[in-house]
Formats: C-alpha cells, structure tokens, sequence
C-alpha cells in the first residue's frame, strides 16, 4: 500500500513538471489590435506582427548607410523584450532591437555556421524614462559606425559598432524576435527604413514631423525604401507607404518565425537578470522530481545506483519537455534547460541524501523514507510552482 502510494506521487510529480513545462500546450490569440483612438497597433504579452516578404539591398555595393526610425510607447517602464528584428534563415541573431527597462539594447550577429554565431550590443541607457511615453527612436549606420537618437537628440555613438545596412536586410518581426519568444507589450506609432545614413539635422526634422503630423518629412535624397504609418485600423495588413513591396500582416495565432530546434546553451548564455532567473527556476523545479523519484527508487524498491537513475530520469524528462516546446510558440527549445534541470534533479536526489541523516539524529528509529517523504515532497514542489 505504501509502495502503491509512493508511485501515486512520482506519478503526480512527473505530469505536473510535464505541465509546467510545456504550458500552454498550444498557440495563444495573436494579442495584437490596432488603436481606437490614434494611429498605431497595441501589443499584447503574446503578439507579433510579420514582413510579408524580405527586405532587399537595391545596390549590394551600398552596404555601408542604413536608417531605421520607429516610434513607439512601452506598456511598463520596468520590463523588456524585442520590439523589433531582422533576421534571415541562416541568421535568426542579425538585428534587433530591445527595451531593457528604461534602457535600450542595440543587438547584431553574424552567423558563420549552424551553430556558431557572434554577437554585438550597444546599450543606451534611459530611453524610455520613468514612465511609459511615446519614445522617437532613430537608428542610423555608416562608415565610421552607429549612432542612436531619442527624441531627435543624440544618445550614443559607437564608432567602432559594425551596424551596416546589411543588417536591416530579410524578414522582419515586430513586437517579439525571430528564433524564440521574447515578446514586448506596448504601443507601435510608426517605422520607417531608409537606405542611407541621417544626418542629425535630418533625424531632429522627421522627429519634429513624426510629432506634429504622425509621418515624417522624408526628402528625396533620403532614400526611403519603407514606411508604415499604421493607419488602416481594421484589418490584418499594415501597409508600406513606401516602395519596398512587404506589407506587415497580423497573423490570427501567435507564432515565431523560425523557431530554434535545441539551441544551443552557448548561444543562450546571457548575463541578464531574466537568464539568471529562469536558471534558478529550471533547476528549483525539478528538485521535487529529484527528491521524490530517488526515495522510491532508493528506499521503496530499491535498486542499484539509483542517484544516476534518477539524474538520467530528469535529464530524459527534459530533454523530451525542449523537444515538445520547439512545436510551442510560446516556450523556448534550449539546451541550458536540460543541463539545469538535470543539475536540478541531482539536487533533489542530494537534498534527500542530506535531509535524512540530520533528522534521525534528532528522532532516533523513524522511518523518514516514510514519514519525510509525503510532505517535504509536498513543499519542495509548491516552491518550484511559486
């Protein structure tokens, strides 16, 4: 009977870390809708708006000038994701651009095989102030690097960051990033591409025009090869008022443009608060797998060398968990999973082997693999959830 009941909570542990893992199990509403008021669409935590085709070079040997202008409203000043990415097949890391708090992140990446790429970030801190506005926002490229401007204003300059306008090349994802989810929620006024580099004057006149009319004052010179003022609020097509032929489309789901199958942990790896969090939580959720599969393995049949059992259980229950989130817009598909929730499981199986001994030193002939397990598993588990 004992035995039986043991079962009966592994049972449970193993279909409750498959539900959190893999929740939800399928593809949410495309949470994005275009603004009553003004012009401009409004994103949801779930929702990304896709280029109907790719962005192209009309000259290949002009590669060095780009220009990017988005005008946009984050819905919280304390959160983050990709409002913007160009990516292509073989380079899902090219460009994007992120809110990381109030700052913003400036990311490009050269892919130099299926699983080698390399990345830069320029980071501009205080973007976004200490409470949601709309921000002007221009990107511009050249032969002696990138600079950013707020609000017409010059915010940073990198000399020696290598944004060129081959980076504003392929398909573009708005409000979320191509390869795995990382979605932003807020309010999206206005974008426009061109194919050279802005001087400061033409960056403060089409902010000043951006402001008082809702679309810039482009001149001939200026090369504009994109523009989308988000105007048609009904429908699920913005179009380009310009002449670069790709419409953006609301897609009806939530999807991810060539969503990573296993990426890779080293292309994974970041210093962010989020990464660092989601490691602890990865690892802090299968403690209670650990724990609870080692004491049936261990004390309640027992078997052999049931540490490496268990740990090879977890990592088998995480890989399967990676392999179903590649099919889940939603979930990201990673190998540092894996290896922190097989360290996790591993922790579980060392919590137990600490636990025990400690405790029968304090009540001398029980039996803990009985008494201990029921509810230490109970509450190891309510704090992976939490």
């Amino acid at each position: 009977m004992k035995l039986n009941l043991l079962a009966v909570i592994c049972i449970a542990v193993l279909c409750i870390t498959l539900t959190l893992g893999l929740w939800p199990f399928h593809s949410p509403a495309n949470e994005v809708s275009w603004l009553g008021n003004h012009d401009g669409l409004r994103f949801g935590k779930y929702g990304t708006v896709i280029g109907s085709g790719f962005f192209r070079i009309s000259n290949p040997r002009d590669n060095s000038e780009a220009s990017l202008e988005i005008w946009l409203q984050p819905k919280l000043i304390w959160d983050g994701g990709t409002f913007l990415a160009f990516y292509r097949p073989e380079n899902r890391f090219q460009f994007s651009l992120h809110q990381s708090l109030t700052g913003l992140a400036v990311r490009i990446g050269a892919q130099y095989g299926q699983d080698d790429a390399k990345t830069a970030e320029l980071n501009v801190s205080e973007v976004f102030g200490r409470k949601p506005r709309p921000v002007f926002i221009t990107v511009t490229s050249g032969v002696k690097g990138a600079w950013i401007y707020v609000d017409g204003a010059l915010a940073a300059a990198a000399p020696e960051f290598p944004l060129s306008a081959g980076d504003f090349t392929g398909g573009l994802v708005l409000g979320d990033s191509a390869g795995q989810p990382d979605g932003w929620s807020g309010e999206l006024l206005g974008l426009a591409i061109y194919h050279r580099q802005l001087t400061a004057a033409q960056v403060f006149h089409n902010y000043a025009a951006w402001k008082r009319t809702g679309r810039p004052g482009i001149a001939g010179d200026e090369r504009n090869i994109a523009l989308y003022l988000f105007d048609e609020h009904t429908g699920d097509v913005a179009r380009d008022k310009a002449r670069s032929g790709v419409d953006l489309y609301i897609p009806e789901r939530y999807q991810v443009m060539d969503k990573f199958f296993l990426e890779p942990f080293w292309t994974e790896f970041s210093m962010s608060r989020n990464y660092w969090r989601a490691v602890v939580k990865n690892i802090g959720g299968f403690i209670p797998f650990g724990f609870c599969f080692y004491v049936y393995l261990a004390a309640a049949l027992p078997i052999k060398r049931a540490t490496l059992v268990t740990v090879a259980l977890g990592a088998a229950v995480s890989i399967t968990i990676e392999i179903l989130q590649a099919f889940l817009p939603t979930r990201d598909s990673g190998t540092t999973d894996i290896i922190t929730n097989t360290l996790g499981s591993w922790a579980g199986v060392t919590s137990y082997k600490l636990l025990k001994p400690i405790l029968a030193q304090w009540f001398p002939g029980a039996n803990f693999t009985q008494q201990l397990y029921i509810p230490l598993s109970a509450y190891l588990f309510k704090r992976s959830k939490s």
